[in-house]
């Protein structure tokens, strides 16, 4: 997402950091490596000049902070008035008092509608509502079929009929009512280009609907294009706000930060890859930090939130620190981790790993995580508790069943054993900083079992477990900064086997 110009301001800031002095020629130098980034991004050049002038204006005026230096206080203005041009603050999504909350989706041929809106179904679905897709786009062949199969994976009704979109839309309306549904979504045919019969459609359908909620669908890869269909939508509709598509494969980044520069409306939604599950709320501050090379921890936080049971999590976290941790719970926790999407995606999210991610781009395949599994799915189950007992004869085995080399073996289960010996000394200190309560006395009846303030009881006395439902080592705690490292999913130094 945004790779060039991701790339692009990366070297700029990394010249901008560690500078003691940034008068106005300095500034003016890095406004103009700004600008040329910007216009090969396809950024609108209203947008573009708008966005100089207010760095300029802030980095020669204001009074710098007392814990910055002028380098770092340039990269602090230009995240914060990137966030600004992004939209500022996620959109919040309100429901109607009177049931059902209606949805109108527009946008052109191609832009990913019918998609789009069986992923908001799912969406709201998960918010705990009911929602009904309504299929108004009887122009494209299968159009339909295509929403009723979405729907049908999703367990959401789709209603459509064979008349004409605008009775489609009425009927529709009246459907969900009997049905008690709380949120409709109507999906409207597209064409190729903009043009009066779409508009007036597209009108009519929205005056029968009344919508709370009228989003755009826009291809994130249209570039500065996307500014010119939201503003003739924007005429005949009065857009709330704009979804964004495709915005995985946008390796520029002008449509999101033109569109709500220009028109006026913010973006609520931003579509990531091709399964439903992958449409997030846009969140202006987390794009602006991973176009800035910085990372996006919080969205990594909330993946693994998602994807990990908290009280499974928590016994795996528990056992790690107890030392028990076994290869069977490894592999559990690899395909958990696969099930947030590919690893390099959510690398990416971490801070400073863009960059270094380029030189190790082909080592972070998702293939050496199958190669993983193939090992320990070779293993019998008293290998995968205590890989001490793994000798030259059975690596040569494990290696044939995996179709691997012994030394991929051997690596794997070597640092398998370092991270279980250092997982079991944090379990270690844990238990020496929780065995004791208020006051310097131990638990309850003086036990050395007891449970402490925040832990869990052990053979081994209390143990510290995260709060969170994170259970690899550096996805956990309160801090998500703290101690984040996914080297050992192969990053710079990491710990999977070579290929």
């Amino acid at each position: 997402m945004f790779e060039s110009l991701t790339s692009r301001f990366e070297g700029i800031l990394r010249n901008i950091r560690g500078k003691g002095r940034l008068g106005p020629a300095e500034v003016d130098e890095i406004l103009r490596e700004i600008r040329v980034a910007l216009l090969e991004a396809d950024v609108n050049l209203a947008v573009v000049r708008t966005l100089q002038d207010r760095i300029r204006e802030r980095a020669l005026g204001e009074e710098l902070s007392g814990v910055l230096n002028p380098g770092q206080q340039v990269v602090k203005i230009v995240l914060e008035e990137l966030t600004g041009v992004l939209g500022g603050e996620t959109m919040p999504i309100t429901f109607a008092s009177k049931p059902p909350t209606v949805v109108l989706l527009a946008g052109l041929q191609g832009s990913g509608k019918t998609t789009t809106a069986a992923k908001l179904a799912r969406w709201f679905k998960a918010k705990g509502r009911n929602p009904l897709l309504v299929g108004a786009d009887l122009a494209r062949p299968a159009a339909v079929e295509q929403l009723r199969t979405l729907g049908g994976r999703l367990d959401v009704p789709v209603f459509s009929e064979a008349s004409d979109p605008v009775a489609v839309a009425a009927a529709g309306l009246a459907e969900a009512r009997r049905l008690g549904r709380d949120v409709l979504i109507c999906d409207t045919a597209g064409r190729l280009a903009v043009d009066e019969e779409l508009m007036a459609e597209v009108a009519e359908v929205s005056g029968v609907l009344e919508p709370h909620y009228t989003f755009l669908v826009v291809d994130a890869m249209t570039g500065q294009d996307a500014v010119s269909v939201a503003e003739a939508f924007h005429e005949r509709l009065e857009l709330d706000a704009v979804i964004l598509t495709k915005l995985d494969g946008d390796a520029r980044g002008g449509a999101a930060l033109s569109v709500r520069e220009v028109v006026g409306r913010p973006i609520a939604f931003a579509s990531t890859g091709e399964a439903l599950e992958d449409l997030e709320p846009f969140h202006p501050d987390r794009l602006a930090s991973r176009i800035l090379g910085m990372g996006d921890v919080e969205t990594l936080i909330e993946k693994a939130e998602e994807t990990f049971e908290k009280e499974q999590a928590e016994a795996a976290a528990a056992r790690m620190l107890e030392g028990t941790f076994t290869l069977d719970d490894f592999l559990e926790q690899l395909r958990q981790i696969r099930t947030m999407g590919p690893v390099s995606n959510l690398m990416k999210m971490v801070p400073g790993m863009g960059q270094q991610l380029k030189d190790v781009e082909a080592d972070v395949d998702e293939r050496r995580i199958d190669r993983i599994e193939g090992i320990i799915n070779s293993m019998t189950p008293a290998e995968r508790v205590d890989p001490d007992v793994i000798d030259g004869s059975r690596r040569a085995r494990i290696a044939a069943g995996s179709g691997t080399q012994a030394t991929e073996v051997s690596q794997l289960v070597r640092q398998f054993r370092e991270m279980r010996k250092m997982m079991k000394q944090m379990g270690g200190a844990g238990s020496r900083a929780g065995g004791r309560g208020r006051g310097g006395k131990r638990g309850k009846g003086g036990k050395k079992g007891a449970r402490g303030r925040s832990g869990r009881t052990t053979p081994k006395g209390p143990v510290a477990v995260p709060k969170k439902g994170l259970a690899l080592p550096g996805l956990g705690g309160d801090d998500p900064l703290e101690g984040l490292d996914l080297g050992q999913f192969g990053g710079p130094g990491g710990g999977l086997p070579p290929r």
